[in-house]
């Protein structure tokens, strides 16, 4: 579970873009970020934790604000949110951003878990019929033991959103540094667990 501006909140849309990923102050970017194409950022960056560790971070919800480079992710919207432990599950997160009118709450539904190896969630809001609607963007990390520590890739892709709402919400919404930002806030708060 990242600066730039979020897309401004629409009544009714579904989906914004969630930005839970990691949380701390912006650090230059290093070579590793991998230039943007025309659908995905993608940042590596290798921390001393194992993977267990950082699978234990990611998949749970109430660290989610540790991981964000901004004080846009809150806090779960669950007091005690359950860890992710399986594709479809969803989970809350409260969020604030001036562009979304302030307070506005994301729900993620799990679209890739791995344990240690991948947790991946796609962003959306709940509509009226009770459906949870979704943009088109995703979050995933991808994990990999190197040496004592784990290779965390992190990828937001937003290739499947169709182009009117990719304009319509200005996407990508952060430069490709974003990422960066988040995995040094990923491995700071990997640093305080330890």
């Amino acid at each position: 579970m990242n600066t730039g501006t979020e897309p401004e909140a629409r009544p009714g849309a579904t989906g914004e873009p969630d930005l839970a990923g990691p949380g701390g102050g912006p650090e230059p970017a290093s070579p590793e970020a991998a230039a943007p194409d025309e659908g995905s950022h993608v940042a590596s960056r290798t921390v001393a934790a194992s993977p267990s560790a950082v699978f234990a971070l990611l998949t749970d919800p109430a660290r989610h604000p540790e991981t964000e480079p901004t004080d846009w992710v809150r806090a779960s919207l669950e007091a005690n949110p359950a860890p992710l432990t399986e594709v479809g599950q969803v989970f809350g997160i409260e969020m604030f951003h001036a562009n979304a009118g302030g307070h506005c709450e994301m729900h993620n539904r799990v679209i890739a878990l791995e344990p240690e190896l991948t947790v991946a969630w796609e962003p959306g809001q709940y509509g009226p019929d009770e459906e949870l609607g979704t943009g088109g963007w995703t979050w995933r990390y991808d994990l990999a033991r190197e040496g004592a520590g784990t290779r965390v890739t992190l990828t937001y892709d937003w290739s499947a959103v169709p182009e009117p709402l990719r304009e319509e919400f200005g996407l990508p919404p952060f430069p490709p540094s974003f990422l960066e930002e988040s995995l040094a806030a990923l491995e700071r708060a990997l640093t305080r667990m330890a």
